[in-house]
């Protein structure tokens, strides 16, 4: 049985990581890593916390002590690397966490690793490692900067990083191709486009303008909402990311997407004419709305729940225009695919999202509202 360590996955992406690998093979262990920032939730994955497959540990991944004590206990074969401060608002407001974590972390992880793996060396002096071991980072394909109205991002395409965040994961995957070529570490990397899907923290735009509309606010839209995101159903990632640590070369460098190019602002609208579709076919979900007007037969209105609810505010510094990814080589590799249409994983997400709403308000707390007012109300 291999004893895998996933970082960050109390995060949106790494919990539906862990819970995609341990229903998908039955020959894997476990061990989250996560520090429980923000965007970190234990109830995401308490379920899935059994202490027999799957156990968690609090701590950073900037903790060097830490990292050489589980890599001692667990034996660890595979690292993935999700642990990051991912969210680019966030970055603009304090560069430096995202240099200390991003960067110093995955240094943290790789050094950690190269201790506990390296078995001696080879006759010209490179480390030899133990079989079968493997580290993945976790990357974006913010790494690679903005695109203009045509072409796509490859695996080719030089970083181009624009903003704090990009630029510390950009870093972090020259640290994972440094270590592969210095010390020919047994390395992978993916970088993927947008995700979307259950469990996402309301920061986020799909999950943020669900929650708004709930509560019956203005839906906040960077700019003229004319940037264009490649959108990818986050279990489909997750598929990806395990064709990757299990199949994939040392050294392989894949890009994710989702073949879903779309505007913000389309995102939005959809989002809306989908709630406001369920709830007329569904009466009893207008039960989640804290607006509770009713119309003359005592129904509860959803008429208001329309496009007149898109507020434009102030953009985002350094806004990239647009990221489109080109995942052939993912494809011809390793035969992966979306398998997931966004008129289906946009349904799926929304629906999620309704149906659990404890988990939207443990995620949402003061601090969380806090950022929130910080964020959209001088920018109006």
């Amino acid at each position: 049985m291999k004893t895998y360590l996933v970082t960050g996955a109390a995060g949106f992406i790494g919990a539906n990581y862990i819970k995609y690998i341990l229903a998908k093979h039955d020959d894997i262990k476990v061990v989250v890593l996560d520090l429980l920032t923000y965007a970190g939730n234990l109830g995401t994955i308490a379920e899935d916390i059994d202490d027999e497959r799957c156990f968690f540990v609090k701590g950073d991944i900037c903790d060097a002590q830490l990292a050489d004590e589980l890599f001692a206990k667990f034996k660890f074969e595979v690292v993935v690397n999700f642990a990051a401060e991912s969210h680019v608002d966030r970055s603009i407001e304090n560069p430096q966490l995202f240099l200390q974590t991003n960067i110093l972390g995955t240094q943290n992880l790789l050094d950690a690793a190269r201790r506990a793996w390296v078995t001696g060396r080879d006759e010209k002096g490179y480390p030899t490692w133990r079989k079968g071991v493997r580290f993945h980072q976790v990357s974006t394909d913010e790494v690679y900067g903005s695109l203009g109205e045509t072409g796509f991002f490859t695996e080719e395409t030089p970083l181009n990083p624009h903003s704090p965040y990009s630029a510390s994961k950009t870093s972090a995957d020259h640290i994972v191709c440094a270590y592969h070529d210095t010390y020919h570490m047994p390395v992978s990397i993916t970088r993927c486009s947008n995700n979307y899907g259950p469990y996402q923290f309301p920061e986020k735009l799909i999950p943020l303008i669900i929650k708004n509309i709930l509560e019956g606010k203005q839906l906040p839209v960077y700019g003229e909402g004319t940037n264009i995101r490649d959108w990818l159903y986050v279990e489909d990632h997750c598929k990806a990311i395990d064709m990757v640590v299990t199949q994939a070369k040392d050294g392989s460098i894949y890009n994710v997407g989702g073949h879903n190019e779309r505007q913000n602002i389309q995102i939005v609208k959809l989002t809306i004419r989908t709630i406001h579709d369920m709830m007329e076919q569904e009466p009893a979900l207008r039960n989640l709305l804290k607006k509770q007007e009713k119309d003359a037969e005592g129904n509860i209105r959803i008429d208001w729940i329309n496009e007149s609810l898109i507020t434009f505010v102030k953009d985002r510094l350094g806004h990239d225009q647009r990221y489109g990814i080109d995942p052939s080589k993912i494809k011809e590799d390793l035969g992966w695919y979306p398998e997931t249409t966004f008129e289906v994983g946009i349904v799926k997400t929304i629906r999620w999202n309704l149906e659990n709403q404890a988990w939207i308000k443990d995620v949402t707390s003061g601090d969380y509202q806090k950022y929130y007012e910080k964020m959209y109300s001088d920018r109006c």
